[in-house]
């Protein structure tokens, strides 16, 4: 009896191990729907309007803008420096002391005046032989070397008087009457703000698409008016450093916020593309020197490499590797392998 009982209990216990067996085996996986397909979601391609615009970050600096400096050595005697003025082209902002420098200036041209009364007397002479050659020569060379002195000490006076070198308005000065100054004195500095520059750089795969003509948009920082500015010039090469290539820009408007040292955010338009590819940036699979997306071909998984462009928000343009119409895996990338079926739950065009 005892036999028996065993028996059935062995028997029954078999029974319920194949029971639950066949049971995990027909149970789906997660992410699996019937028949071993794995749910996902999709974007079916189509040609998408892409402005390639990127915003980048620049200054605003004067068109012309130097420190005013002295190129000799001297007292100040004369001070003309409106601070935050405008000044004319030419107009004398510092006197140096150059007295001696005149004085010196009037011997040498009374010294000329006499040898150049010699000089002519001696020509008549020389004319019936009454001098020598080499008499009347040396008296030429006389009249020279004055006229050369003379020139000297006018270059000199000349560089006694510091002159605005256009139409700007004067910073801060740093001197006063008296100050005795050297070649390294800054004095102060002058702008020319009637017309303004910009400048920003570039990374260096966007260096093709900056040329001179090429029109900006820009806004100061803290402001939401928008301003215009024309390239007007790029920096010879790419900086070493940074990979950047800087530009510079012409502002073709005015006004009270526009001021040099002004920090800008910049706009630049380059280009259209009608027919651009943009898919989610989550479909891309990157890889150690590639990037990859992965294509539905007859309800099957395949990998393929792909060329990316322009970078949006959310989205990234495809230059190379699918084309218009093929329908892109989105989500789930993670559990896909080459030919695994697809069930689709949700499909963008």
């Amino acid at each position: 009896m005892n036999r028996f009982v065993y028996i059935i209990l062995i028997a029954f216990a078999g029974f319920s191990f194949v029971s639950c067996g066949k049971k995990k085996v027909n149970e789906p996986s997660k992410g699996q729907s019937g028949r071993g397909q794995i749910k996902v979601d999709a974007i079916i391609t189509k040609p998408t309007l892409l402005t390639n615009q990127i915003t980048i970050s620049g200054s605003l600096l004067a068109l012309e803008e130097v420190a005013l400096m002295s190129e000799m050595a001297g007292r100040v005697v004369q001070i003309n420096l409106p601070e935050g003025k405008l000044v004319r082209k030419g107009t004398l902002l510092v006197q140096l002391y150059n007295d001696d420098l005149l004085a010196n200036l009037k011997k040498l041209q009374a010294q000329l005046d006499v040898q150049e009364k010699i000089y002519q007397r001696q020509s008549d002479l020389l004319k019936v032989d009454g001098i020598s050659q080499s008499d009347f020569d040396q008296t030429s060379l006389d009249v020279n070397t004055i006229k050369a002195g003379i020139e000297v000490q006018q270059t000199l006076i000349r560089k006694s008087q510091i002159l605005a070198p256009f139409d700007g308005i004067i910073g801060l000065r740093n001197i006063s009457v008296g100050a005795q100054i050297s070649p390294s004195t800054q004095i102060a500095t002058i702008r020319m703000e009637d017309k303004l520059k910009l400048d920003f750089s570039v990374p260096e795969k966007y260096s093709s698409e900056i040329k001179p003509g090429l029109n900006v948009k820009f806004t100061v920082y803290g402001k939401d008016t928008e301003y215009d500015a024309t390239v007007i010039a790029t920096e010879g090469g790419i900086d070493a450093t940074t990979r950047n290539i800087k530009v510079r820009a012409l502002v073709n408007s005015k006004s009270e916020e526009l001021v040099p040292g002004a920090f800008t955010n910049v706009q630049l338009t380059l280009g259209e593309n009608k027919d651009a590819i943009l898919i989610p940036t989550q479909a891309i699979i990157p890889q150690e020197r590639n990037k990859s997306v992965i294509v539905s071909k007859k309800g099957k998984a395949h990998f393929v490499l792909v060329k990316t462009g322009v970078r949006k928000e959310s989205m990234v343009e495809i230059t190379d590797g699918i084309n218009v119409g093929d329908t892109v895996v989105t989500n789930g990338l993670l559990f896909l392998k080459e030919g695994a079926k697809l069930s689709f739950s949700n499909v963008k065009n």
